[in-house]
């Protein structure tokens, strides 16, 4: 907590006046992600920076790999001088997007056991041999998740699939196990193009399960909308995107989930807005699963105890270190078991309940770390100090958007605090380094995760807490860029009444300059409002100058 009294007793950068009376915002930037790991690379930024020049635009938020400079091999910097060079002859800043917690890549290079952490209680354990392994107290089912079971065109045990006879249908004559499979055909004729099977299925609380399904397809469009969902209470457990091709024979497709506070859960398998195409679903299953993606750090304790007494064992004297060699946060591996070493007091058959955390991935493989372990902290000094030497920016935008993990970990519950205020203060740390760096530094950040127009709530993908009210608690002079467009007004009138000075992160992947059109106008009736940013996740760069053009001739 010390960070925020520190960081909020800052004073504001302010801007030149000439700056402030100049009839263009000022901040005129274009967003650019290379890893500088070719020499096309460094082309291709300097393409894009000839045309930001010519255009009128004066900076380029550099998305390189930037927060991890002592891990970057000679070639890099040499590539990074050069770009410096070519920013230089056109007039165009340099600014540095680094620090992320949503996408922790950064810092698990370092130690993947940073990942935040979600919690799985009591696990239940048996003492067989050397070794002691998973036996659930809870076995869990997917009653009938074969098909075997149906009447016509109807499966028995799930709650429904979607439309007997028409979209689903029972097929006797294509299968992977037993005799049957559900065939999904006929969804693209409807409007929601939904063919979904669904099951309900009871769970332990805090535990870990993993969720398979054999697939197949044919001519599956769009191939992405194939989903393994588990909701409970309308929360999403498992925000996992299961890739499948259009056409494809058998294969066996897994998501993991926590259960969290939840006894209940109910899984979907499907599609969602499908469009043409078939598949076949086969012995759909669920089973608990244990240590698969343990993490290993302070704030990630491992409990192992007897089941009766109570007696806690001891991790390098009863068994050998634990650890997941793989450690993908995918569930596409078997958890390790727990080796007894020759000094155990362990026994054959002996019964043990086992605390641990393990990390997860969300959507394509974004891993959040933990905001709360001291260690990521020294990473990012050390980092900023790295930078500062090789770009000395003036202006630094901090990455922490979608933060999607949190507050679940020992590390975080120990503190005390909501997750509104430990976003705050990693702010408050990150702002601090900077400025320690660079005493004038100017420091920007996403807007999402202190925006309650926006991911500034509760019940936020797997947080455990609620980010509502994150923006009472970091400095005042941060710029906040805002990147939601449809809710643009608010989100600029939220951040200005509270006095901040904004910018506008035009979502730049459309073939019309209508985005930052609309952006301008909102930006234009926004006290302290700075400039506006092209920003693509798609490198798509074509109308880069019409854009310059709208926003340094006005």
């Amino acid at each position: 907590m010390k960070y925020l009294s520190v960081c909020l007793a800052l004073l504001p950068i302010a801007l030149s006046s000439a700056e402030l009376s100049a009839g263009e915002y000022p901040c005129r930037w274009v967003y650019v992600s290379r890893g500088l790991h070719n020499d096309q690379d460094v082309d291709d930024i300097r393409a894009i920076v000839k045309t930001a020049g010519d255009h009128g635009l004066n900076g380029m938020v550099l998305s390189a790999g930037l927060d991890r400079l002592d891990r970057q091999p000679a070639g890099y910097f040499q590539r990074l001088e050069a770009v410096k060079q070519a920013c230089a002859e056109r007039g165009i800043e340099i600014i540095p997007i680094i620090f992320s917690a949503g996408y922790g890549g950064s810092v698990l290079a370092y130690d993947r056991n940073l990942a935040e952490g979600l919690l799985v209680q009591d696990a239940r354990f048996v003492v067989e041999g050397t070794e002691a392994r998973l036996k659930s107290d809870f076995p869990v089912r997917m009653p009938n998740g074969g098909f075997e079971d149906h009447a016509g065109d109807r499966a028995r045990g799930c709650r429904f699939h979607d439309q007997p006879g028409k979209v689903s249908f029972i097929d006797t004559q294509v299968f992977k196990e037993g005799k049957a499979s559900l065939r999904f055909e006929n969804f693209g004729q409807y409007p929601h193009g939904h063919g979904r099977v669904m099951f309900e299925v009871p769970v332990r609380p805090h535990r870990c399960y993993r969720v398979t399904a054999w697939l197949k397809t044919e001519g599956l469009e769009p191939a992405g909308r194939f989903q393994i969902q588990v909701l409970a209470d309308g929360r999403s457990l498992a925000p996992v995107n299961v890739r499948v091709g259009a056409t494809s024979d058998w294969r066996q497709v897994a998501i993991g989930f926590n259960s969290m506070d939840y006894d209940k859960v109910r899984i979907y398998a499907g599609v969602w807005g499908g469009k043409a195409g078939r598949f076949w679903l086969d012995d759909l299953r669920i089973d608990e699963v244990a240590l698969v993606n343990v993490l290993r750090r302070p704030g990630t304790p491992l409990s192992v105890r007897d089941e009766g007494s109570g007696t806690v064992y001891e991790e390098g004297r009863d068994f050998a270190p634990v650890s997941d060699p793989k450690l993908t946060f995918r569930f596409d591996h078997a958890g390790p078991a727990i080796r007894l070493l020759p000094t155990t007091r362990l026994r054959e058959g002996q019964t043990l309940r086992v605390t641990f955390y393990h990390g997860m991935a969300i959507h394509d493989g974004q891993v959040t770390i933990c905001m709360s372990e001291p260690k990521v902290y020294d990473l990012w000094q050390k980092q900023a100090q790295l930078i500062q030497k090789h770009l000395a920016p003036k202006r630094w935008l901090l990455s922490m958007d979608e933060i999607r993990a949190g507050g679940s970990c020992q590390a975080c519950k120990a503190r005390k605090m909501s997750m509104a205020q430990i976003l705050g203060d990693c702010l408050c740390r990150q702002f601090e380094m900077i400025r320690r760096v660079n005493p004038q530094a100017e420091v920007f950040v996403w807007s999402d995760m202190l925006d309650p127009n926006h991911n500034a709530h509760g019940n936020y993908y797997l947080v455990e807490g609620d980010y509502t009210g994150s923006w009472k608690h970091v400095p005042k002079d941060l710029r906040i860029v805002c990147w939601y467009y449809e809710k643009r007004s608010e989100s600029l009138a939220h951040f200005s009444g509270l006095g901040f000075k904004t910018l506008a992160g035009a979502y730049y992947d459309g073939d019309t300059l209508d985005n930052p059109k609309g952006w301008l106008a909102a930006l234009d009736r926004t006290p302290g409002a700075l400039g506006i940013m092209y920003t693509t996740w798609q490198n798509k760069y074509e109308l880069l100058g019409p854009f310059g053009d709208l926003v340094s001739k006005r």
